[in-house]
């Protein structure tokens, strides 16, 4: 039972730890532009949209052109996050990986 006890300390070790990087990526914020800046996407580490930033001249391209380059930036910037997120969750991760169980 001495390894079980061993076991459950370093449970909750990884979970404040978990806990903690996500605190972290919550206050990480990137900013992603497309259109030579034209249009601009703030997203958290954690995957919360913050800002979407349009330069009202880009707004008088055509309305396809406009929504395909806005979509784009939301899309790198939901990548960008998801990659940072997963990057620095598995730094947590990798320390608690026991052989045999993952």
């Amino acid at each position: 039972m001495a390894g079980l006890g061993k076991f459950l300390k370093q449970a909750q070790k990884a979970q404040k730890q978990v806990e903690l990087a996500q605190q972290q990526l919550a206050a990480r914020e990137l900013e992603i532009s497309a259109a030579g800046g034209a249009v601009r996407v703030k997203i958290n580490g954690a995957g919360e949209f913050l800002a979407l930033t349009l330069d009202p001249e880009f707004l008088k391209e055509d309305a396809a052109i406009v929504a395909s380059t806005i979509l784009d930036a939301v899309q790198q910037a939901a990548a960008q996050a998801k990659a940072l997120g997963e990057t620095e969750m598995s730094k947590v991760t990798a320390q608690f990986q026991m052989p045999g169980l993952f």
